[in-house]
């Protein structure tokens, strides 16, 4: 399953999220809310009403909230279907009651609000729309129709035509305005803890692999020893049995497969034993590293290592953290995948500084996204000839900013000049170009300067 596929799963599950024990707590206290606000309107204030058919919407809530009760645990998680029948369930329940105590008259109206937020929280979109317009379709009856409320005196309580016009209006754009707000907030924090996620997930594989790598490097030291006296005595043992061709022709064989054992073991990287040499590198190889999954897909890649001002700085070593070659791949294939030809790295650094700089030759990025670049699921909607089906999410942009930003680095995007044109709004228009800074005194990348012997490997449990 594709990432996509995951957040299109989990958008379509979106009401499994809200447990039966949490609809029921609030159905509960609008119980309790509603006989305490009916006795006080007829003990208090002696207002009259049909009281008869009040207790009965009431009743209706109550009989509902033990069925649902006994009939499911409170632990279950609603569908869909069981989350949508039960807040239209309470908007009919509060606009019967509503409707028998004055209407839109009865100020406990804005109650009206309540199920539809909820639903722009938990389920989908065409389920949101569905309560939506039955909510404002029974705010309009509402307001046309409804049993009024009598004083003591028998005076009519009612609102001036204008004031109850102006009420209306106010709970038809309070059910849409909610709506989309809470639903606007709703999204975009499940966005974020996806996106979070994601990179959680990115930076536990980035992780695996490094240690891997110290298994295989250690693995391949100290197997090459072995291998390499293999060969020699097959080697030795071929020049003493020339008479005898079927002893020969297994001294080759085996001459072959240790062979191929030392390829096999050279092939498979670095990846036994945690390699302590291989915590830190020069900041050049740490760059190349996190480039090389990208450098034969049809581009070119350039490197360009150069001192700022005093051109015999040496260069730093920095911490091999996973973050960083994980964060510094995504740039780089970002680049590569929008880049017509070529993408350039340049890599530098001065007496307080560490600056890497990854532009390519393509189109650049999009004006209309390039301030919210590094936001999860902003998608640049063009094609991409070398990966068909391409479908930019945002993500790679996100958690390449993300896990760069732990590591204390500043990211900024841009687009360059191309022969020194612009667009009609003075924006530069061509490559884009990504840099991402370190200070050199960073602990989270810097090597201690007195850091002692690095000890001895230690083995993976």
């Amino acid at each position: 399953m594709t990432v996509a596929e995951h957040f299109q799963g989990e958008d379509r599950e979106r009401s499994n999220w809200i447990r039966l024990r949490t609809l029921l707590r609030v159905r509960w206290v609008a119980t309790v809310g509603q006989s305490i606000a009916m006795a006080v309107a007829v003990q208090i204030h002696d207002l009259q009403f049909e009281t008869g058919y009040a207790v009965m919407a009431i009743a209706m809530l109550v009989v509902t909230n033990i069925y649902f009760s006994f009939a499911y645990p409170e632990t279950k998680r609603l569908s869909e279907g069981e989350a949508f029948f039960m807040l239209l369930i309470d908007i009919f329940q509060l606009s019967f009651l509503l409707y028998m105590t004055g209407g839109l008259s009865n100020p406990f109206a804005l109650l009206m609000l309540a199920p539809v937020t909820i639903a722009a929280t938990v389920l989908q979109l065409r389920s949101t729309l569905t309560l939506g317009m039955v909510a404002v379709t029974l705010i309009s009856l509402l307001s046309l129709f409804s049993v009024p409320i009598l004083t003591s005196d028998g005076v009519v309580l009612t609102m001036p035509p204008l004031f109850q016009f102006g009420f209306w209006a106010a709970l038809v754009v309070g059910v849409v305005f909610l709506a989309i707000y809470a639903r606007q907030v709703t999204v975009e924090m499940h966005t974020m803890a996806e996106a979070l996620l994601a990179t959680q997930l990115a930076l536990a594989r980035e992780q695996k692999l490094t240690d891997l790598g110290g298994v295989v490097a250690a693995a391949a030291h100290e197997l090459g020893t072995p291998l390499a006296t293999i060969k020699l005595v097959s080697t030795e043992l071929l020049d003493e049995v020339t008479d005898r061709p079927d002893v020969q022709e297994d001294l080759t064989l085996i001459r072959q497969q240790a062979d191929r054992c030392r390829d096999i073991l050279h092939s498979m990287g670095r990846t036994g034993k945690d390699d302590l040499h291989m915590r830190q590198a020069p900041l050049e190889t740490v760059v190349r590293e996190a480039a090389e999954p990208h450098l034969d897909r049809g581009k070119s890649v350039a490197f360009d290592v150069v001192p700022l001002g005093d051109v015999h700085l040496t260069q730093p070593s920095i911490l091999r953290r996973p973050e960083i070659i994980h964060g510094l791949r995504n740039l780089i294939q970002n680049a590569v995948d929008f880049a017509e030809t070529e993408v350039k790295i340049r890599v530098s650094w001065d007496n307080e500084m560490l600056n890497i700089r990854i532009s390519d030759d393509g189109d650049g990025f999009p004006a209309s996204v390039l301030g919210r670049i590094g936001d999860p699921f902003v998608r640049r909607r063009r094609p991409i000839n070398d990966r068909p089906g391409y479908e930019g999410m945002g993500l790679g942009m996100f958690i390449a900013k993300t896990l760069l930003e732990r590591s204390g680095a500043q990211l900024t995007f841009a687009n360059g000049r191309r022969k020194g044109q612009a667009g009609w709004a003075g924006q530069a228009t061509g490559g884009a170009i990504v840099t991402v800074k370190w200070m050199r005194d960073n602990s989270s990348i810097a090597v201690p300067e007195n850091h002692g012997a690095l000890g001895e490997n230690q083995h993976f449990s």
